[in-house]
């Protein structure tokens, strides 16, 4: 009897772990229930919708066109600061799109790093953006330009990573560099980051238990800013008309799943990457300030000291968010266009 109680029990304990691991269905926009579509979308090859947003001069009278990658618990409408002055006088069309389970676009179950390079080019077919194009990637679409560059490198006129999101577990790290900035997060977060690489089954389940800390990015701590960044806070204000938008389909697809990619293993190291532009026809940049906290500058440092075909703009008493400073996202976007002409 007792073997037989304590078995049941032992099921009993499993069958409710199981479930406090598995994440509530998506919301799919236009769905019964779902959120509404608001935005105008396009239908990728696998059936998924993409939401888009456009920016700048009509298209067809642009003389650069750039596809633009939002960061963590962003959307489209997180767009880098353009002056419709500037769209004007360089000619300048960007189209910016809510990556999968984000905003208004379909979730995606098979997510992958190649898959969000081949949701880009996808975009950029549909929305007839030519042959080559730029992109530009912020935080975590910084990034995700790495598998940019890696799967679609031929397609690309330029590329801009902006703060970009690193993984402690590229193999191209030394040991102590990655453990060392893996240290320096808030003890919520190397849990938070380290269950997403060891355990990824149970990132949703650690994010939304109470017994815990969970990721501080995610509850949106300010701690996790420098003094900079806190200045441009304010910047941020007028997201009150869509923040309910960004996790609408839910965390899982969203939140979770960027975090199980962007620290998992992946298929290549971003380190090994070889110059897309051997020729000089083109240019990758990467903006990164000394005071970020959210990524240590260390680990960037070491990326552009492996890839010195990289034009590296380290910026001194800038956080995370400097590119929301007064002229700054002017400034970048003119270095990249630029450059070569």
């Amino acid at each position: 009897m007792f073997k037989t109680i304590s078995f049941i029990l032992f099921a009993g304990i499993l069958a409710w772990a199981y479930q406090a691991i598995q994440p509530p269905p998506p919301k799919i926009c236009g769905s019964p229930g779902g959120p509404p579509i608001t935005s105008p979308r396009i239908k990728l090859r696998d059936g998924r919708y993409l939401a888009y947003k456009e920016h700048g001069v009509p298209k067809d009278n642009a003389k650069y066109k750039i596809v633009f990658i939002h960061g963590f618990d962003s959307c489209r409408h997180d767009m880098m600061i353009l002056s419709q002055e500037l769209a004007e006088e360089l000619g300048i069309y960007i189209v910016s799109f809510d990556r999968a389970g984000y905003g208004e676009s379909d979730p995606n179950p098979k997510r992958t790093v190649k898959s969000t390079a081949l949701d880009v080019e996808e975009l950029a077919d549909q929305m007839e953006l030519g042959s080559k194009f730029y992109v530009i990637g912020f935080s975590m679409g910084g990034q995700a330009v790495w598998g940019i560059l890696k799967y679609i490198p031929h397609r690309l006129a330029g590329a801009a990573l902006i703060a970009p999101v690193a993984n402690y577990w590229w193999p191209g790290f030394p040991a102590n560099l990655s453990k060392d900035a893996y240290s320096q997060q808030f003890p919520q977060d190397q849990w938070a980051v380290g269950v997403s690489h060891y355990a990824p089954w149970l990132t949703y389940w650690w994010n939304t238990q109470k017994w815990f800390p969970f990721s501080s990015v995610v509850a949106h701590n300010v701690d996790i800013f420098s003094p900079s960044d806190l200045k441009l806070l304010a910047k941020f204000e007028g997201r009150t008309s869509y923040v309910e938008q960004i996790r609408q389909q839910g965390e899982y697809n969203s939140l979770y799943s960027d975090m199980k990619i962007g620290f998992g293993n992946w298929e290549f190291d971003p380190m090994d990457l070889e110059n897309p532009f051997p020729n000089n026809e083109g240019s990758v940049h990467l903006w990164h300030g000394q005071e970020d906290m959210l990524v240590t500058i260390s680990l960037i440092r070491y990326i552009v000291g492996k890839l010195p075909w990289i034009n590296y703009h380290e910026l001194a008493g800038a956080g995370h968010l400097f590119p929301y400073a007064d002229g700054m996202g002017e400034a970048m976007i003119k270095a990249l266009l630029l450059e070569n002409k």
